[in-house]
């Protein structure tokens, strides 16, 4: 996922919000996973991975990311 994010949030504030809003939209989309996972409401764990890419462009990190995956 390649994201440009403003200095209102913190980081950690950003990943906390993107978890929140895709695992509502798991459960929503997906009800019958629920039942798959031990703790109700939980689907990613704990932590975070966060780079930032210096001075390559962001078409750069677009295919890298398509590439590798």
């Amino acid at each position: 996922m390649l994201i440009t994010i403003g200095t209102r949030y913190s980081v950690s504030q950003h990943a906390r919000r993107i978890k929140q809003a895709t695992t509502a939209k798991i459960w929503k989309s997906f009800p019958y996973l629920k039942n798959q996972f031990w703790k109700e409401k939980t689907f990613w764990s704990d932590g975070y991975f966060v780079c930032s890419v210096g001075n390559a462009s962001a078409e750069i990190i677009r295919k890298y990311i398509q590439e590798k995956g």
